[in-house]
């Protein structure tokens, strides 16, 4: 019912306003009484055989929802009702910003994709902690990154202070220097700025009473020289992993009339790239680190080929949107199936 009937109406309007509209939609609708129990009875599966542990944490299912969608940490609640086994908010960053102008957001529909170029639009690290520290039992994980305004010599300061923000209400970090949508940010991925990055937030992990997992967030147009420095600089921080991937730059292969426009591309026409990374750093690295696969899973068979690349825990967007409400329970079925 959602492709054939809901998801046509959807998709006539502008992606960024029907976004909001799908928010207030879940959070109004879910103050209605036993609405929850109806969603959980729908979407969620509970089931020993989804259970992971990965980096000391307990999943209940290994499938997630990637940090962009709940970017404020305002429905992690109800987007729990989905089936997710975990939810990453943000990218947040130290002081709240509006991002890039409008419009910035885009669909592909005949390459089943999103062009975005949001630019961190957020209210600020510590507003996010706010609202997380009502959070009882739902796994969550804290993307961060720098204010637009920011150089890049003093980036690590921005991370330090969304780490301090967060650090009592998220169970993992996420640091997020591979987005191309904030101006100069995807410099950081180089290794010398990038290991200084990834070795001072260690550093500072380590000295609170008890250490959060840090992952690191890449782009898929990394080279395999680029992803054979990520393997030595992920194994020399002893951070804990690697979530592959972030947004492309990339537009071959696209036939949608908006295929130039600027920003980072989700989606279908990411599918083989990501899962080509993932497997890379699984099989260069001798599987020293787990790796959070993401990118174009659009179906239960794109989530299955990225485990078997190499991918600990999986997340999911762009899919998500394209698909429905009932693809976290349709990929979840799928791995107790194969499992």
């Amino acid at each position: 019912m959602y492709k054939s009937v809901i998801r046509p109406i959807l998709f006539k309007f502008d992606p960024e306003a029907i976004h909001h509209f799908t928010f207030s939609f879940l959070k109004v609708i879910h103050k209605v009484p036993f609405v929850p129990q109806i969603f959980r009875s729908l979407f969620v599966i509970e089931d020993k055989k989804l259970e992971r542990e990965v980096f000391g944490l307990k999943f209940k299912n290994p499938v997630g929802l990637a940090a962009g969608f709940d970017k404020d940490a305002k429905l992690y609640k109800e987007l729990s009702n989905l089936g997710f086994g975990f939810i990453e908010i943000g990218t947040v960053t130290p002081k709240s910003q509006s991002g890039n102008d409008k419009k910035r957001m885009f669909r592909l529909k005949q390459d089943e994709a999103l062009i975005n170029r949001m630019g961190f639009n957020n209210e600020g690290a510590w507003e996010a902690a706010k609202r997380l520290r009502k959070n009882k039992k739902i796994l969550i994980g804290g993307n961060i990154g720098k204010n637009k305004v920011t150089p890049n010599e003093d980036a690590i300061h921005d991370y330090e202070i969304c780490f301090d923000a967060l650090y009592s209400v998220v169970d993992y970090f996420v640091v997020n220097v591979s987005s191309p949508n904030t101006p100069n940010l995807r410099e950081l991925q180089d290794k010398e700025p990038l290991m200084n990055l990834l070795q001072t937030l260690q550093n500072r992990n380590l000295s609170k009473p008890k250490a959060r997992p840090i992952l690191l967030k890449i782009a898929p147009d990394l080279t395999n020289e680029q992803l054979l420095d990520i393997i030595d600089i992920v194994k020399t921080t002893q951070i804990a992993g690697v979530i592959a991937t972030n947004t492309t730059i990339s537009r071959e292969n696209l036939n949608s009339e908006n295929k130039k426009e600027t920003g980072g591309l989700s989606g279908k026409p990411l599918t083989k790239r990501s899962t080509e990374v993932i497997r890379f750093l699984s099989e260069k690295s001798g599987k020293a680190f787990p790796i959070i696969g993401v990118g174009g899973i659009h179906s239960p068979e794109d989530a299955i080929e990225k485990l078997n690349a190499g991918a600990s825990l999986i997340q999911i967007y762009t899919g998500f949107i394209y698909e429905g409400p009932g693809f976290v329970k349709k990929i979840n079925k799928s791995i107790l199936k194969n499992s």
